[in-house]
C-alpha cells in the first residue's frame, strides 16, 4: 500500500503558459472527412466496476450511436493510472483510441519522480464527460455539524482526529489534503485498500472522517449512522439538495471531486478531436444517460477542447501547491 512520505518535487518545473495544449491541437494533418471508419477504443485506466468505468459504460452506447461506429471500452488499470495513460500515450494518433483522464492525471506528476509519459505534452484534451462530487461527512460522535465547526474542532485537537481514504493519493485523500491544506488543521490519515472500506470504517467508528463519493453513504445518511456536512463541488448536490457546498460553508471557491474526461494522443488530427468531442457533448445531453449518471452520484458535463485544456492546467496548478505542502508521496 503507498505510504505518505516527505516529498521533493522534481527539478523540472511545470510551466502552465496560457497555450497549455495548444502544440497538441495546433499544425496537425486534416483527418478523413469519413472518421471514424471502424471501431474506436476507450481506454479506462481504471479497474472495471469503478465510477470512471461505470461512467464510460453508460456513454458508451449513445457515443457509439453518435459516431456511427462501434465504442469498445478496455480497462487498462495499474499504476494510479499511470499504467493505461502510458498505453493512450503512445498509442497511434489518428482518432481510435481515446483516454479517459480524471483528476490523478494532475496529480500524478508530483507524486512520482518519474512518470513513461509527459502530461503536458504527450495528450491533447477533447472534452469533458462528467463530474462526480465528494461530500465531507462525519461519525454521529463527532460533535460538529458543519464545516465550521469541524475546522474549530481540529484546530482544538491538532492532530488528534482522523480521517479514512480508500487509499494513499486517491481521490478522496487529495480531497482533505486540499481542506487541511487550506484550513490548516492537522488530522491523521488511515488509508483503506479498497472504495468500500472508508464507510464502513467510518460507519462502525473504527475512523471518523472521510471525504468520499455520495452514493455508498446515502443510506448510511439516511439511517443516521453518518452525518453529511457538506458537498465539495461548485454546486449542491442532486441527490442532497439540502446539504450545503463546502464553499458556501466557509471556505469560498473550494471545489473537489472526480472528473472524467477524454483526452487522445498528441497529434491526433484536430478534425477527429471535434467529431469525437461533437460525439460526446451530443452523447451526454441525452436525458436517459443523464439520468443513469445521477443514479451513481454523477453529473453529466461537457466541454469544449480548449475548456478542458484549461481545466487541466488549474487542476496542475492546484494539486502541486497541496502535494508540496502535505508532504504526499506514493512508493515507487
Amino acid at each position: 500500500m503507498p505510504s505518505l512520505q516527505p516529498m521533493r518535487l522534481p527539478a523540472r518545473s511545470l510551466p502552465l503558459a496560457a497555450a497549455f495544449f495548444a502544440a497538441a491541437l495546433a499544425g496537425v494533418p486534416a483527418a478523413s472527412q469519413d472518421y471514424p471508419v471502424k471501431p474506436v477504443r476507450v481506454v479506462v485506466p481504471f479497474s472495471a466496476g469503478g465510477a470512471h468505468d461505470v461512467i464510460l459504460r453508460i456513454l458508451a452506447p449513445s457515443l457509439a450511436e453518435s459516431l456511427g461506429q462501434q465504442v469498445i471500452v478496455e480497462n487498462r488499470a495499474g499504476g494510479a493510472s499511470t499504467i493505461g495513460m502510458e498505453h493512450v500515450a503512445k498509442s497511434k494518433p489518428d482518432g481510435y483510441t481515446l483516454g479517459v483522464a480524471n483528476v490523478s492525471l494532475a496529480v500524478n506528476p508530483f507524486l512520482f519522480s518519474k512518470l513513461p509519459y509527459d502530461t503536458e505534452r504527450d495528450f491533447a484534451p477533447v472534452g469533458m464527460v462528467a463530474r462526480v462530487g465528494y461530500v465531507l461527512m462525519v461519525h454521529p460522535s463527532v460533535p460538529a455539524r458543519s464545516v465550521q465547526e469541524l475546522i474549530a474542532l481540529g484546530r482544538a485537537r491538532p492532530g488528534q482526529l482522523n480521517y479514512a481514504s480508500a487509499g494513499n493519493a486517491t481521490g478522496g485523500h487529495m480531497g482533505m489534503a486540499y481542506f487541511l491544506h487550506l484550513t490548516g488543521v492537522k488530522m491523521v490519515h488511515v488509508p483503506f485498500g479498497t472504495g468500500a472500506r472508508p464507510v464502513i470504517s467510518v460507519v462502525s467508528g473504527e475512523t471518523t472522517i472521510y471525504m468520499g463519493t455520495i452514493p455508498p453513504a446515502l443510506g448510511f445518511f439516511r439511517s443516521g449512522k453518518l452525518i453529511p456536512l457538506a458537498v465539495s463541488s461548485a454546486q449542491r448536490h442532486p441527490l442532497l439538495p439540502q446539504v450545503p457546498t463546502i464553499a458556501e460553508s466557509g471556505l469560498p471557491g473550494f471545489e473537489v471531486g472526480e472528473w472524467s474526461s477524454i483526452v487522445v494522443p498528441a497529434g491526433t488530427p484536430r478534425a477527429a478531436i471535434d467529431r469525437a468531442q461533437q460525439s460526446i457533448a451530443k452523447a451526454v445531453a441525452l436525458s436517459e444517460v443523464k439520468e443513469r449518471m445521477a443514479s451513481v452520484g454523477a453529473v453529466s458535463a461537457a466541454s469544449t477542447p480548449e475548456e478542458l485544456g484549461a481545466h487541466i492546467k488549474g487542476e496542475l496548478a492546484k494539486w502541486k501547491k497541496v502535494v508540496e505542502t502535505a508532504g504526499i508521496r506514493v512508493n515507487e
